[in-house]
């Protein structure tokens, strides 16, 4: 099954890399870009016999290695293959 982890900052944290782009945005024309959040993108393929062991064992890995839990939120979704 693949499966996909959206890691981003949580509310309230501040965010210097989507500041950074926020500013080259400006930079390059466009005006009207505001609030810039930068965020990490996680895609595994991983046996599993059912789709919610798969989104299971991938929020247990996000609580114990690909996010922090007290700065970031994630979102896990699962497709089975050939879907």
């Amino acid at each position: 099954m693949k499966t996909q982890v959206t890691v981003t900052l949580k509310n309230g944290i501040l965010d210097p890399q989507g500041k950074a782009v926020e500013h080259a945005l400006h930079s390059l024309g466009f005006a009207g870009v505001r609030g810039v959040r930068i965020g990490k993108f996680i895609e595994i393929e991983m046996d599993a016999p059912a789709t919610e062991q798969a989104k299971k064992d991938a929020e247990e890995m996000c609580k114990k290695l690909l996010a922090n839990p007290v700065m970031e939120n994630y979102r896990v979704t699962v497709a089975e293959q050939g879907k």
